[in-house]
Parts: structure tokens; sequence; C-alpha cells
């Protein structure tokens, strides 16, 4: 990963722009760089003169918003502040962080603006025009070794600042503005374990100082460690990609199922050569526990990861419960009183020759720590060539990651969707049940992993659900429901990319038309394979995953309402099915133990869509009925109670349902979606 940044200023672009576009512009610039700001990190402002609603000229200053990500920040995404009314607290000596947000607020000029950044009044107090802050890679190099501040004179003479760390609020806004009053040529400052801040007259003068900055302090770093080498010497040799492959998709479910006691979680899995490289060192562990090298990051990091030597399930275990007292004891000592109970695993795990493990809510929120902890190897790496890699310490840390102005944040998070952190498995995916079960789980919260014989159209689907419900929502995986070596690839796949799963919808199916007495050997053991043997193969599989994981499950299993009462001409299918039903109902024996649960979805007659009524299929059974294969699809509307057509969506809900928290106390049934034919009534 190359920690270098380069400038992207566009002139032509930027000439077009003015206030807080430009600032805008600017900004996101900086936030499509992750060597300058990771995740929401960063903020950036610009003053200028407004009307007030009296319609008198008031200066102001636009700063980011809570909560808006530089990355892709629009000009609504600042709040606009009367500027002097802040800059009357620079007499203050003291104040509070409820009575600075109080004031933000009386502050507005627009009353429906978010909040501003709690770093406000360090943009305030700096008089130029355009400020912005950083979280930069190479500055985290100056700051987190000894002797920071010496550095910082060493490389950038008196025209870069220095001030000492303190948490972002009233204090920090305080040291910045009296380090200006005392160095007022100043055109740059380096915050001590918290970043960079610069600015200028213009935007561009501004992030090209950033730039600049972010350049030279690296350049420092990189002489530094050229006059002081250390070498670092692999334990042993790392076992290939293909090694590595394999252990991760033994071992990803025990981490999932560990880290998900307090909520379930997605895990992703990262082994890139830097990422080995460091937990190949032999100090790798004991610098891993030393911290983020910016307090921001705890909130997405924690303050410390778990490292783990690969050593067996129960190894696991034990490091885990490890973790969890280290948490709760760190909790008690810097939480303040009233803080909610946190997730008390880790966010980050290490393995040595295996990789990096990062836990989220879902796949996007997954790669959050992924990419952060990253960053955090590279800037650990680069400090530990050149000086002793020295973070802040965990009262700092604490006092950021249990900050009452973070923490509230948790109280306002909506209500999670029904599937939200769960994983479906389904088979079939691209036909018409299974698109429309996916598309549904995936409308409340699931990830789908998309399993189908045809996986181009598996692919389009999760191009489709991706575009709909964020990238990582669906995974398109080929596999041959028949074949062992295909269906436990198949599950392999979606244990790499989500850790495990937590429902498996068996809904694969043929159907071949013929009397029993013309029915191929062929066509009878090609149903067999796929109504049977396929939901055994999938159901062992998954079963396996979910006692890996030891955090309980869901199977249901689409069996057809043929097997309640079969169709002349069908014996194929509707013997296939009856077996995979009985296959159901042994596994709900004995996987209830293990808290999975196995039920049986009865569907009939789903047309639209589907790729099981093909026209040759419209026509054996229209012989078979003795009517015309034209008005096939009403004879079957008409032959049931409801005198209702049955779609893929109305399948799609009793999976669900059947999946879903709602029947956690339902296993071994039957739910028949048919419109109501009496002679199909389970009993």
């Amino acid at each position: 990963m190359n920690a270098r940044s380069e400038s992207l200023w566009e002139p032509r672009k930027a000439s077009k722009l003015s206030g807080v576009e430009l600032c805008a512009y600017a900004s996101r610039l900086i936030g499509e760089d992750p060597r300058l700001v990771l995740w929401g990190g960063g903020n950036s402002s610009v003053k200028t003169t407004e009307t007030d609603h009296t319609g008198k000229r008031v200066k102001a200053v636009w700063v980011k918003a809570s909560g808006h990500d530089m990355k892709t920040i629009s000009a609504e995404g600042f709040t606009p502040l009367r500027l002097d009314e802040l800059l009357s607290l620079r007499a203050r000596r003291v104040m509070s962080d409820e009575e600075m947000t109080a004031y933000f607020s009386r502050c507005s000029l627009d009353p429906k603006a978010a909040k501003p950044s709690i770093e406000t009044l360090m943009h305030s107090f700096v008089p130029a025009t355009h400020v912005y802050h950083t979280h930069a890679d190479a500055v985290a190099g100056f700051t987190c070794a000894p002797g920071s501040l010496e550095r910082t004179r060493k490389a950038f003479g008196g025209k870069v600042l220095w001030v000492p760390y303190v948490r972002p609020g009233f204090q920090l806004g305080k040291y910045v503005a009296e380090a200006l009053l005392a160095n007022p040529k100043a055109h740059a400052m380096i915050l001590d374990k918290h970043g960079a801040l610069t600015w200028g007259e213009n935007a561009e003068e501004a992030y090209e100082e950033m730039i600049s900055l972010t350049r030279k302090a690296l350049a420092y770093q990189t002489a530094a460690a050229s006059r002081r080498l250390r070498a670092s010497v692999a334990r042993s040799p790392i076992p290939s990609s293909n090694e590595r492959q394999a252990i991760a998709a033994k071992i990803l479910p025990w981490i999932r199922g560990e880290a998900s006691k307090f909520k379930r979680v997605i895990v992703r899995w990262d082994d890139s050569p830097e990422t080995l490289n460091f937990l190949a060192r032999p100090d790798a562990e004991q610098l891993s526990q030393l911290g983020p090298f910016s307090p921001d990051h705890t909130l997405q990091t924690k303050a410390r990861p778990l490292f783990w030597k690969l050593d067996g399930r129960a190894s696991i275990q034990r490091a885990f419960e490890r973790y969890r007292r280290w948490y709760q004891t760190y909790y008690q000592h810097h939480a303040p009183k009233d803080t909610p109970w946190m997730d008390p695993n880790p966010r980050v795990i290490l393995v040595p020759d295996v990789g990096l493990f990062t836990t989220g809510r879902d796949w996007a929120k997954a790669g959050i720590p992924q990419e952060i902890y990253r960053h955090t190897i590279e800037v650990v790496a680069r400090v530990s060539a050149f000086s002793r890699y020295e973070p802040l310490d965990l009262r700092h840390l604490g006092d950021l990651e249990f900050w009452p102005m973070e923490t509230y944040k948790y109280r306002l998070l909506p209500p999670e969707a029904e599937f939200s952190r769960r994983v479906v498995f389904i088979t079939g995916a691209a036909g018409a049940i299974g698109a429309a079960a996916a598309e549904s789980f995936c409308l409340r919260g699931a990830h789908a992993v998309l399993a189908d014989l045809d996986l181009r159209k598996a692919e389009e689907l999760a191009q489709r659900l991706n575009s709909s419900f964020g990238n990582g929502a669906a995974l398109a995986v080929s596999v041959d429901v028949g074949s062992e070596a295909s269906v436990k690839k198949a599950f392999e796949q979606a244990v790499l990319k989500y850790g495990g799963i937590d429902v498996l919808f068996s809904n694969a199916g043929i159907a071949k038309s013929s009397s029993i007495e013309d029915l191929t050997l062929v066509d009878w053991e090609k149903n067999l394979r796929v109504n049977a043997t396929g939901h055994f193969l999938c159901a062992r599989e998954a079963m396996r995953v979910f006692k890996s994981q030891g955090i309980g499950g869901a199977v249901v299993l689409n069996a057809s309402k043929n097997v309640l009462a079969p169709g002349k001409e069908f014996a194929a299918y509707s013997a296939s099915k009856a077996a995979s039903v009985q296959l159901a109902r042994v596994l709900a024996i004995e996987a209830g133990e293990h808290g999975v649960r196995v039920n049986i979805v009865n569907p009939d007659a789903v047309f639209e869509g589907s790729g099981l009524w093909s026209p040759e299929m419209r026509r054996g059974r229209a012989k078979a009925q003795g009517i015309p294969v034209a008005s096939i699809e009403e004879h079957y509307a008409a032959r049931n109670i409801l005198k209702a057509k049955v779609t893929a969506f109305d399948v799609a809900e009793a999976v669900l349902f059947l999946a879903s928290d709602r029947s956690a106390k339902t296993t071994g049934a039957l739910l028949p979606v048919d419109g109501g034919l009496r002679e199909a009534f389970p009993r």
C-alpha cells in the first residue's frame, strides 16, 4: 500500500465553484484518498458572509456536519453558524461538551441543519477562509513515536505548529487558538496523535498544503528509516494461497460463532501480502496490542484486536473469553456512568499465517475495520522501522470510545431489519421462487448467496440486488446440487465471503412429466439426484456450518404440493420430493439440539418466471389433466379453494416466515402455499 498522497486538484473544475460548493469539492478530494481520511474521519470548513433571517449580513463558518462522509459530501453536508458568536468563546476558560453543543445550536443560521462537527471551534479559531483536518497516515507516523514535538520542529521548522493531544472539543479549539496567537505566520499544524490541520485563503491553497505536509512527513520517516534499518524475520514460511483459503474456510464459522455471542455479525477475511508480512513479524502480537494510531479508529476497531495463534476450536473459544473479560475490565475502568454496554467481542481478529478477520453488522460495515486495520499495519510497520510505535494509552482510547458525545449515537440508531446480520443460502436462486426469495430476504436486511447451475443468471440477479441493497448484499455461486464437490465448493465460497450462513433455502428442483411405464431410468435417477440427493447434500453442508458456528440456524426445504397430493404421470418428481420431506423430518429431529429448525414449504403451480414450467412440462401436465395447453394456468388456479394464482412472492413470504424468529418454536412443519387444496391438507 503506497502511503504517498498525490494532488488531485483540477483547476478547470474548481474555477466553476465558490463558497461552500468549493469547500465540498476540496473535501471530496481529501475524502477520496484513504491515506488522508478513513470512513467518515476528518472535517472541513469555509468562512463566508451570509444574510440572516433579519436581513442582516453576518460572518459565517460552514462546518462539515456530524455523520457526513468527506468522500461523498455535498454543500448540504455543511452547517452554517454565526462566526462572531463562536469567536467570543476564545475568552472562555472552560466549557463542557453539553454546553458547547447547546451553544452551537443557538449559533446556527439554519435551525434545520444537522449538528456541526464537534471540532467546530478548532475550525472557527483558525482565521483563514478554508480549513481542513485529516487523520493522514503519514502524519500518524510522526505522532505515534516518542518525541513527536522535536520531530515536527526538525522536519518543518516553525511554520508547522504542534499541539499536544486532547480529546476533540472546546479544549482542542483553545489549544489551536493559543498556538496560532503565538505563531501567526504558521501555515499548518500537527495535532499530536490526532492528525493534521491545514488552512489557506482559498481552497486550493489549503488542499495543496495538506498534500505537501503529508509528503514531507512521509519523506522524513523514510529517510529516518533508511538510517536505522530494521529487518523483520518471518517465524516460518507462510502457507500457500490454497492452504490459507482452506484454513480460513474452516475457522471462519468458528470466529463468526464466537463473535456473534452478543449479536450476530458478518466476518470478512483479508490475506493481503502486507497483512501476512506484518503477522509474520516476531513482535506482531506485542505491536498489535498497543492500539490504533488514531483514537477515532477505536470507534470502528476497538482499542485492541484479538491476536489468536491457530490451535483448534477450543482455543478460539478461550481466546474470545479472555478478550471479553479484558473488555469488561476496560469498560469498567473507562466508561462513564450510564454508558450503554457495548458488544464485548473484538472487531479485529489477527491470525498468523492466515490473515486479518473483521466483523460488522453487514458486509460493508465489516469492511470498515478491515480497511482501517490495514492502514494501521502500514503505519505500525513504518514507525517501527525508524523508532518505537507508541500510540495513545488505554485511558485516552477509552475516553473517546465511551465518550457520551459518541455513544449517544447508538441510542439514535433505527431498529434493524428482520434479517439483518443474517446470511441466506438459496439454491435454484435464478429461478422464479429462488429469485423472489432472494429479493424478499435482501429487502429485509439479509445477505443472499445465490447458488444456481446457471451462473450467468445468478450473477445478473446478484448485480441487481447489490445495486438495490448495497455492495456485498448478494453473492452468486455456481452449484450442481447433485454433485458433492460442487456443493462443498459453493458453501465454502459463501463462508469465505460472509463468514458463515444462517438460513438454507433448499429450493433447486427439476420435473419430468411421464407415465411410469414410459419413464426412463435416466430421468428417474436425474429427478432423484436433484430433488432428493441435492437436498441431502445441501442440508448436510449447511449443518456442518451451523454446528461450527454454534449459533443455531434454519433450513427451509421446497418440497411441492405433490408430496401430499401427487398427480398422475408425475412419479419421478413426486417420489423424489417425498424423499426430501422424509429427509427434512429426520434432520429436524437431529438438528434441534443444535438450535437449528427445519421446515418445509409446499407450493403449487407457480408459473410466472418459472423454469420448471417449460413448454414440454406444460404439454405433459396438460395431457395428464386432459386440458388444452393454453388454459393450464387458469385450470390450476380454478381448482384451488381460493381460486387464486400462486406467485413466486407468495412462496417467498412463507419461506421468510419459516426462516424468521416469528416461527422460532416451529420445526418439522409443512406449510402449503397452494391456494387451498383439500387433498393436499397436511395430515
